[in-house]
């Protein structure tokens, strides 16, 4: 199909689209309210409707008082009895699909449920939303002229009693209409594979003969991927194999402490980066603009948010507030009420509003991925900033990173041990060292006064990670790619202590 007729046909789809955003944009809690009425219409004779009496419920005060907050262990009973094929628990419809996540804060699988409507009204809406917001920012687009290389999990779907798991982006590829497949690459048979490794490299030689021109994945993940691409072709740079590359679109972990890599093997001003923020539980926000690191929070894909203030998140005045109600700045646990059947649920992750008009957002962190150990509040959000300006001031390169604390011990003040994997090493680690702990201090005023005159956190403690620890971590636990990350910071020791060992055993073997 010509060019010009493509473009014509997605500017259509973009006008139409366009109109039904500019509802939320322009009333955006009346749209919000109006979902959780027809949420809870829908589900009112399901098991939990029923238990809730939802047929009673008309605003969202009563919502917020009868119904709890609830984490994933609260829901996991009534999820198991829907994965062995009973219907109508929290859902009206049958619900066939669960995606599989480990997530980054135990072990344990969590099945999360992907009805028809989430799939169909969120996670598919959402990536022709995707494509809309881009198109429209960039009307020279030669997107459609090509295939975008796309970089899902690496498990298959498995099915039981007539319902099936795996990972999200299994799923979604496997109810791919078949023309989708047309402008993808690798093909459905690749991306379903099941050992990474070997899939990884069916990827690189499958892509590397298609005209690629546009990347999809997680930065971590993708950028192994790129880099075999780079190594398998003897290139520097990616516009040497696709020389119709423009756009990369990425979620799932912060995108800054891999950028000047991907500057490296995609340089130049004109290749474009769109973030995005979804989960196995939904698809949240867009970036819908150019060159902005802020999210647009879409707020008509099925999915009522609620938000938690962070500093009363797990205590005894812990207070949930209404989209409404959100200030800009602060930082909330994100509550999720979905088309899948989750009520008011924890998704783990937290925001900070950087616009109420529209609602644009920032991803902080996670809920369990903090180090307040002393008092210090630190956040993820924190530690990628000061990391990404130590790297620029001493001029290294950083692959991966993980942070515990170092607990008082007798008369022995607390600090903070990181394990850093350098792709380039900075000339001198006390240098490093000094500047990071500045940096901290700069972004953190909690971090800032619990260092001051070492009152009670010693400066930070740095040990080296050799050569691909973190993947060789990742491989024994089975977490090779896909939505896994490498949890950044931990109030515990048990990430430190697992890679400290294993880089110990390397070393040693080596």
């Amino acid at each position: 199909m010509p060019i010009p007729l493509v473009n014509s046909i997605a500017t259509w789809f973009l006008k139409k689209r366009f109109h039904q955003m500019e509802l939320f944009l322009k009333y955006p809690n009346e749209v919000q309210l109006e979902l959780l009425h027809t949420l809870l219409e829908k589900a009112k004779n399901t098991e939990f409707g029923k238990t809730y009496d939802f047929a009673s419920i008309n605003n969202y005060k009563t919502f917020s008082e009868r119904i709890p907050v609830r984490s994933y262990e609260d829901y996991e009973s009534m999820i198991e009895r829907s994965r062995l094929g009973e219907n109508n628990v929290f859902w009206p419809t049958p619900i066939k699909w669960f995606a599989k996540s480990s997530g980054t804060t135990s072990a344990k699988s969590k099945f999360i449920p992907v009805s028809d409507e989430s799939l169909e009204d969120c996670h598919f809406a959402a990536g022709k939303d995707l494509l809309c917001m881009y198109l429209n920012n960039n009307e020279d687009s030669l997107l459609f002229t090509g295939k975008s290389l796309r970089l899902g999990g690496s498990k298959e779907l498995y099915k039981e009693n007539g319902t099936s798991f795996g990972d999200l982006s299994a799923i979604i590829i496997d109810n791919m209409p078949f023309w989708a497949d047309f402008s993808s690459t690798p093909s459905s048979e690749v991306s379903l594979m099941s050992d990474w490794e070997f899939k990884m490299k069916a990827i690189v030689q499958e892509t590397i003969q298609e005209n690629v021109t546009s990347l999809a994945g997680v930065p971590s993940w993708m950028l192994v991927l790129l880099n075999q691409v780079l190594e398998t072709t003897g290139n520097e740079s990616l516009f040497e194999i696709w020389n119709n590359l423009e756009v990369y679109f990425h979620g799932g972990v912060n995108f800054d402490p891999y950028r000047d890599q991907y500057s490296k093997i995609l340089p130049g001003d004109s290749f474009k980066y769109y973030e995005i923020y979804n989960a196995s539980e939904g698809f949240f926000a867009i970036q819908d603009r150019n060159d902005s690191s802020e999210l647009l929070l879409m707020l008509d894909y099925g999915i009522f948010y609620e938000f938690i203030p962070m500093d009363t998140y797990g205590n005894e005045n812990e207070k949930v507030i209404p989209l409404s109600e959100v200030e800009i700045g602060q930082n909330y646990a994100v509550i999720i009420t979905t088309n899948a059947g989750l009520w008011r649920y924890k998704i783990g992750d937290t925001v900070r509003f950087t616009s109420v008009n529209p609602y644009r957002i920032k991803v902080s962190g996670r809920t369990k991925h903090h180090i307040n150990v002393f008092g210090e509040e630190l956040i993820i959000e924190n530690t990628e900033e000061a990391l990404r300006k130590t790297a620029k001031t001493t001029n290294c390169e950083i692959v991966e990173y993980t942070v515990a604390p170092i607990f008082m011990k007798d008369k022995e003040k607390g600090a903070h041990e990181w394990i850093i994997e350098f792709k380039k090493q900075p000339d001198s680690l006390k240098e490093f060292t000094h500047i990071l702990d500045q940096n901290l201090q700069h972004v953190n005023s909690d971090y800032e006064a619990k260092r001051y005159n070492d009152t009670t956190l010693n400066i930070l403690q740095i040990r080296l990670a050799r050569k691909g620890l973190f993947y060789d971590w990742l491989k024994k636990n089975n977490k090779l790619g896909g939505q896994h990350k490498i949890p950044r910071l931990s109030n515990k020791r048990t990430y430190v202590d697992e890679l400290l060992q294993l880089n110990t055993i390397k070393s040693f073997s080596s």
